[in-house]
């Protein structure tokens, strides 16, 4: 069945089951690679993209579920003003280790500073709580966060 999904402000036509999770659509209908695969099961956060501005697991979303929604991936999350000062943050503060997980990392960020722009150390921890990163850069992550939101 044909779908069509608003990405990055684009809309897409998706020609695919309705079960097929976003993360699938993203990366490889759509070609999109930023969107990372980790588990599968939405325990590690390392497929996050924003639907309508919250933090979303895409291998979890059924394609059929997103709707009239917009979808926002890692690829346009620079041209929103938290996602830009997390981003710069992210290199100033050099936060990434391997970098798998930063992906997920940055969308659960810029959707917690959207809806908590000077969040404390415990909004920081709960929103990022689903988010695993096996460096262990935790405090660097919070650090920028903190950074990005000053």
């Amino acid at each position: 069945m044909a779908y069509t999904i608003k990405i990055n402000g684009t809309a897409h036509t998706i020609d695919a089951d309705g079960d097929t999770p976003l993360l699938w659509v993203l990366r490889d209908i759509l070609g999109m690679t930023g969107t990372k695969f980790g588990c599968g099961a939405a325990l590690c956060g390392a497929c996050t993209v924003h639907v309508d501005g919250t933090a979303t697991r895409s291998c979890i979303t059924p394609l059929e579920s997103v709707g009239e929604s917009a979808v926002t991936t890692i690829e346009a999350i620079g041209e929103t003003p938290q996602g830009k000062a997390l981003q710069r943050a992210w290199l100033d503060l050099e936060v990434v280790q391997c970098g798998y997980c930063q992906s997920g990392q940055l969308m659960s960020a810029a959707a917690l500073l959207t809806a908590t722009p000077k969040p404390s150390d415990e909004d920081i921890d709960a929103a990022m709580s689903g988010n695993v990163c096996r460096c262990g850069t935790y405090q660097r992550i919070r650090a920028a966060i903190h950074h990005a939101a000053a």
